[in-house]
């Protein structure tokens, strides 16, 4: 009886509420006079987040954050078949033979292992970070433990800004791919609109509806989503083995000579293009809190399935060489030219149904990942905390998902594919360098353990170890510099890495680790940065330019909603402390 009773004096609030305190309800924003008095307190706030990092404990006590939990319903089987559904998208059939063709030749299948590498111990840093934090903020609690809030909140802002963008050009991409299999012009499913900007008024429904039912799937249940997606994705594996069976069957290796027309700069410059098949992988490491068993099936998954994906792309690589003369090899629809040049020209629609499948379910993971970063960004109050609430029917964060759905939904209805594919995911490779070199600091770093004189040690390894890797990048991009300077600068990222290898670890990880450390992290920052250094100038001016939007809404609400909540949080501990101290006198 008196159960009943509490219960009904503390009802369930409903999902579906909006006041200002859903979104605001940190003392900062409970009045104009607060808020000034907060702005004016800006710089020393600021001081405060950046110096201030978080703790593993703290970002699992944030679940509460969300009143429901999100359902534990994820195994290993999940987990890879959904990096598998997320990384295995349109990329291969599309980026292949362009690359094959003008940048490497045959070589495209060193790029593909180059890239695999690079994603794979970027796979392996998640991992250890995934088991020790399973939460569903992925990189940016990581980083938040790590490298502190401001360092995690310009990684998170700018990686969620291209995945609405990236989100929107996958939908349109499906429209056009759509399109073609009824049509010759991509365009015939859009309505043109005169009186609109080029670029701008091509309006695509079939885009929006498409990237709308993923999400709306997606936020039907985690399970639910799950099994489709691995469903899907089995019977697209089925059909691109095929694609390397016919291959081998009808391919020639005399179409593999010669295998570096274009040199060994072309191997790398190509590695960069063909990394963006890699890409979305980092998402699926946001399920971790949905995972049944963390430290046996993350490992599993992560690693099992992105080391399938690389042998994959280099064999699906290899087999498009092989039937076909590199320069020859059609630049937009390579696979399916060259199964009509071999006289299956009925294979060319297994091709756009992989490629559909592919698209479909990146936007379906995609959606399903990205609102879980979200979740753990409102928990910590850095966006309003109504998009933290998980639904307690369904299990899924709605609001956090409607909140990258909707304006991707609009950019995809009005911006073609040229506009959107001038946004390349330069903030995807600098946070893979910026969580290995998370890592490297929760090896090597333990606040009030580590002694003094190890932690500059430690600094000055790690500015060496970034500042050889950048020096390599600059040197291959130059023409001026021979390998001398290449090979002195290989060098001394050696010694960098050696220097940090001798110095004491101050933690070892409680059930898995990244082997080989500082080695493979090491590594990892060296290849992301190389990179990015292939990306040109204006990847770099379009990340400062969305980094200093994102930092006007961090100083004006960012900062002070998360300082207000961590002083909150150490009030209310020495408060408990107290009561427990007078408890036992």
């Amino acid at each position: 009886m008196d159960d009943q009773t509490q219960k009904h004096e503390q009802p369930t609030r409903s999902y579906w509420r909006w006041s200002r305190k859903d979104f605001f309800p940190e003392e900062s924003f409970q009045d104009m006079a607060s808020y000034r008095n907060a702005i004016s307190h800006t710089y020393l706030r600021l001081e405060d987040r950046l110096l201030t990092r978080s703790s593993d404990q703290n970002e699992i006590f944030l679940l509460q954050e969300s009143e429901n939990a999100l359902k534990k319903c994820l195994t290993w089987w999940d987990l890879a078949w959904m990096s598998f559904g997320s990384v295995v998208g349109s990329g291969i059939f599309v980026i292949t033979g362009l690359e094959a063709r003008q940048t490497a030749g045959p070589a495209i299948i060193l790029s593909y292992a180059v890239s695999g590498l690079s994603a794979l111990l970027s796979v392996l840093c998640y991992t250890e970070f995934a088991i020790e934090i399973p939460v569903a903020g992925g990189s940016f609690s990581y980083l938040r433990v790590e490298l502190g809030d401001f360092v995690a909140f310009i990684a998170a802002a700018n990686i969620l800004l291209e995945s609405i963008v990236g989100a929107a050009g996958l939908a349109r991409s499906w429209s056009s791919y759509f399109a073609s299999m009824i049509s010759s012009n991509t365009d015939f499913l859009r309505i043109r609109v005169s009186h609109f900007a080029e670029g701008f008024n091509l309006l695509d429904p079939i885009a929006v509806v498409v990237l709308l039912i993923a999400d709306g799937i997606a936020v039907s249940g985690t399970r639910r989503t799950s099994i489709l997606n691995w469903v899907s994705s089995a019977l697209s594996f089925m059909i691109i083995l095929f694609i390397i069976v016919i291959g081998f069957i009808r391919g020639k290796s005399s179409n593999l000579v010669p295998f570096f027309p274009f040199g060994g700069r072309g191997v790398f410059k190509a590695a960069a293009v063909v990394y963006w098949s890699y890409t979305g992988f980092d998402t699926v490491a946001t399920m971790a809190e949905e995972t049944k068993n963390p430290t046996r099936d993350i490992p599993l998954g992560f690693i099992g399935s992105m080391s399938m994906i690389t042998v994959v792309y280099c064999l699906m690589a290899l087999v498009l060489c092989m039937m076909q003369k590199y320069r020859d090899i059609d630049p937009n629809a390579a696979y399916s030219v060259v199964f009509e040049s071999l006289g299956m020209k009925w294979a060319k629609y297994l091709v756009s149904i992989c490629a559909l499948k592919g698209m479909t379910t990146s936007m379906l993971i995609g959606g399903l990942g990205q609102a879980r970063y979200m979740t753990q960004i409102a928990r910590s109050h850095m966006i309003p905390p109504w998009f933290a609430l998980v639904h307690p029917r369904t299990g899924t964060p709605i609001n956090a998902t409607l909140l990258l759905a909707i304006p991707g939904a609009l950019i995809a209805l009005f911006s073609s594919l040229d506009v959107l594919s001038n946004i390349f995911s330069f903030s995807t490779l600098l946070i893979f360098t910026l969580i290995a070199v998370a890592l490297l600091v929760r090896r090597y770093y333990v606040k009030d353990t580590t002694v003094k004189g190890d932690l500059i040690k430690f600094q000055a390894c790690l500015f060496v170890i970034i500042g050889s890797s950048i020096l390599i990048t600059v040197l291959w991009n130059s023409s001026m510099t021979g390998w001398i300077g290449l090979a002195v600068a290989a060098s001394i990222w050696f010694l960098g890495t050696l220097g940090m290898g001798l110095l004491p670890k101050q933690r070892v990880p409680s059930v898995w680790g990244v082997p080989l450390v500082p080695w493979l992290p090491s590594l990892s920052i060296g290849m992301n940065l190389f990179l990015i250094g292939s990306l040109g100038w204006e990847a770099f001016w379009r990340f400062f330019a969305c980094s200093a939007v994102m930092l006007i809404y961090y100083l004006f609400v960012g900062v002070h909603a998360t300082y207000d909540v961590a002083h909150q949080n150490q009030q209310d501990n020495k408060t408990e402390e107290g009561i427990i101290n007078r408890g036992t006198e």
